[in-house]
């Protein structure tokens, strides 16, 4: 396997369409069409009408983001590329949820009419038909088959689906309505007003508790934004895929629900009472009733393929979610895997067809999976429309596809998403219920076990790419207090490597110290011109490299608290020192009384950054540092090629199993720490400092971490004057915030 493989963008429009159709068009009406009919009657018909309106504003946000980030992870992408990687989790968490609970809804109903299937063939070949053949059993023993047969495709096969099942079915729903409306051409206006009166058959709550159920009927355009990594010309195929699929869901459903309650009612009953009978088949019941047993079986044949394709759709897009989370480390790092050979993620794909099977085994119903998935797409649709809007505001560059009648839509698809989620959770708690164990399961997993990893990746990611902070609405500060011109050049390359120009800013410090008796006529211009002069030389030294910063000059009895105090003042994120400055107690009081990272720089004369090729991390605690250094890592290969070996020393008596196992485990978290190559080195000596000495002579540059040390303790000064004495390279030492 491919640690972080990437799959080839091999679909195009058809291709991403079928996405869209397979996961849409007929798996949800045809599972939901029977709870919503018996929820509100005829209204049905308006209920997905405005279900129609809530998705193509929806569709509009998704496809401006799809085109901004054309990564595959649907809304769990976004809200990485516009909040943080802890938004991103939930937004990925909820979303990876839904597709599985949509893959639940589609099996069941799948084996629910594959079930009837087998019933009416046995009474037709037989002459019986078994009530265990429709039982429970029987159907989540189908529903698991169904999932394993798609698990084993897609693990093969990295694409978009069957479009021949999308093909198939779309003619065998145009039969349907073709032969409704043929049927309707003999019914008088005033039957076919008898047939949709009443037409709200439990009140507005009735409509809009309908709208909460059958809302997934919709759903499955955002499935071509989970995929939007195998997209080809993403910024061109995304929306129009998005939008077509939609319209052909819409063009099959209005017109099939309006011939249901018309003509495919027998005399003297309702559609809602028929539904409430029969809520799982009765689409099946009303195509018997005005186009005979062909009609049924049509029904039946549209039924299974629609919930087969739906049901892969979904098993789709699960896996490719789960694959982006786990190679952010939000999810475990073996799910991130791509298989060499197939160039599928197996595990991704087994770990989400698992969690769907074992859900089959616990849901009750297929109204009881509709409920909950419609309820968590619309949490998390909402949060689209949100993401959108912050996306929008924060982006330099305007993304390929522009929502039209900004921010009108957004907020307007935002608020019915929001608002039709909450009365979903209210008026049916199971699918609140469902949502909040699944919220909660994932809260625990997350601080438990994946945090520290996830921020790692993600501080790397920040570091990498600038505009990633920029679109997070971050712009990090970088407090830079100079006193000596010989280096100012040198510390003005490393803070702009922290801080990308256009992004985060540096602030230069000169902090001119009063005499304790007070000074006399002559020395205060002595003073400022000293001070003038460090600032001259740090200022130049930033145009120089093109670079801008802001300089401020302050007055203090003594420097180091008047750093510490400007550090708060500013908000500043690092704090960025010479050792050359400040003697090793001074740099201990500052470490320990600022509240941002430190960043301490000890470099030979003449040194600078952009001469640095080779950098050596000596790790003695693994997670100790690791998002601090990933980012400071980040930041220098970002500006530079540079090769970065890891190091980690161990006792001589340690076992080569040990030794081993620790080798595995650095070079996983160099790999997660650095976004170029980085090499892992594990050596044994009962020595460490004079192991890191002898082999930081051979590097340029040396990464060491310290830990957030108390005042009554003197663990820095200790170590820097060995360091400062006995390693050749320059020296960046680095302290995370408390």
């Amino acid at each position: 396997m491919n640690k972080q493989g990437t799959i080839e963008r091999s679909i195009g429009l058809a291709g991403a369409t079928g996405v869209g159709i397979g996961a849409i068009v007929g798996g949800g009406i045809l599972a939901l069409a029977g709870v919503a009919y018996a929820t509100t009657g005829p209204a049905t018909l308006a209920v997905f009408a405005a279900n129609g309106v809530i998705a193509v504003l929806t569709a509009l946000s998704f496809a401006e983001m799809s085109t901004a980030f054309p990564e595959s992870g649907g809304t769990y992408t976004f809200a990485k590329n516009v909040l943080s990687v802890r938004a991103a989790f939930a937004f990925g968490w909820v979303g990876w949820f839904a597709s599985i609970v949509a893959g639940v809804l589609y099996a069941l109903g799948f084996a629910s009419y594959a079930a009837i299937a087998l019933q009416e063939c046995g009474r037709l070949l037989f002459g019986i038909a078994p009530e265990w053949l429709v039982g429970h059993a029987m159907v989540a023993t189908l529903a698991i088959c169904a999932t394993a047969y798609y698990t084993f495709a897609l693990i093969r096969t990295s694409g978009s689906g069957d479009n021949w099942i999308n093909f198939a079915k779309m003619i065998v729903f145009a039969v349907l309505i073709g032969g409704g409306l043929w049927a309707l051409t003999g019914k008088s206006l005033t039957a076919i007003h008898t047939s949709l009166t009443p037409f709200l058959t439990h009140g507005t709550a009735g409509f809009f508790q309908a709208m909460g159920y059958t809302f997934i009927a919709l759903q499955g355009f955002d499935l071509i934004a989970a995929v939007a990594g195998e997209v080809r010309t993403p910024e061109r195929t995304l929306p129009r895929a998005m939008l077509l699929s939609l319209a052909a869901a819409l063009g099959v459903y209005l017109p099939l629900l309006f011939v249901i309650a018309t003509v495919g009612v027998p005399p003297g009953q309702t559609i809602g009472a028929l539904s409430a009978k029969h809520p799982e088949v009765v689409v099946a019941l009303a195509a018997r009733h005005f186009l005979g047993e062909t009609g049924f079986w049509l029904v039946l044949i549209a039924a299974i393929l629609s919930m087969l394709s739906a049901l892969q759709a979904n098993l789709l897009a699960a896996s490719r979610v789960a694959l982006t989370m786990a190679q952010d480390r939000t999810l475990p790092a073996p799910i991130g895997e791509v298989h060499i050979r197939y160039n599928t993620p197996i595990t991704a794909i087994c770990v989400s067809a698992l969690t769907m099977a074992t859900l089959l085994m616990v849901v009750p119903d297929v109204a009881a999976a509709g409920a909950a998935a419609s309820l968590i797409f619309l949490i998390s649709f909402a949060m689209t429309h949100w993401t959108s809007i912050l996306a929008r505001t924060r982006r330099r560059t305007p993304a390929p596809f522009h929502t039209p009648f900004f921010p009108l839509i957004p907020v307007t698809g935002g608020l019915c998403c929001a608002g039709l989620a909450l009365f979903q959770a209210l008026s049916v708690p199971t699918a609140g219920l469902i949502s909040a164990v699944w919220l909660g399961l994932g809260g625990l997993l997350y601080w438990a076990l994946l945090a520290r990893r996830a921020r790692v990746v993600d501080a790397s990611a920040e570091a990498l790419d600038p505009q990633l902070l920029q679109m997070r609405g971050r712009s990090p500060l970088v407090l830079v207090p100079v006193a000596n011109p010989q280096n100012a050049s040198a510390m003005v390359a490393v803070a702009h490597a922290l801080a990308p120009p256009g992004v985060g800013r540096v602030l230069l410090l000169s902090v001119v110290a009063t005499p304790e008796e007070g000074w006399h006529e002559e020395e205060p211009p002595h003073t400022l011109r000293d001070t003038q002069t460090v600032l001259r030389e740090a200022v130049t030294a930033s145009f120089a490299s093109g670079m801008a910063p802001e300089a401020l000059m302050t007055i203090a009895p003594q420097p180091w608290p008047e750093i510490v105090r400007v550090s708060r003042v500013h908000r500043c994120e690092s704090l960025l020192l010479g050792l050359s400055d400040v003697n090793s107690a001074h740099l201990e009081e500052l470490i320990s009384s600022v509240a941002c990272d430190v960043v301490v720089l000890h470099a030979p004369p003449g040194w600078h950054l952009k001469n640095i090729h080779r950098v050596l991390v000596p790790t003695r605690s693994l997670g100790a540092h690791d998002k601090f250094r990933a980012r400071l890592l980040g930041s220098l290969c970002r500006t530079g090629n540079r090769e970065v070996t890891f190091l980690q020393v161990l006792p001589e008596h340690m076992s080569d199993f040990q030794c081993d196992r620790a080798q595995r485990r650095l070079t996983q978290f160099a790999n997660e720490e650095v976004p170029t190559r980085a090499d892992a080195l594990v050596v044994r000596h009962n020595k460490p400092l004079e192991a890191i000495t002898d082999m930081a002579n051979n590097y340029d540059l040396t990464v060491l971490g310290l830990e957030r040390i108390d005042k009554n303790r003197r663990q820095f000064g200790q170590l820097a004057p060995i360091l400062a004495q006995n390693i050749n390279c320059a020296t960046i030492m680095i302290s995370r915030r408390g």
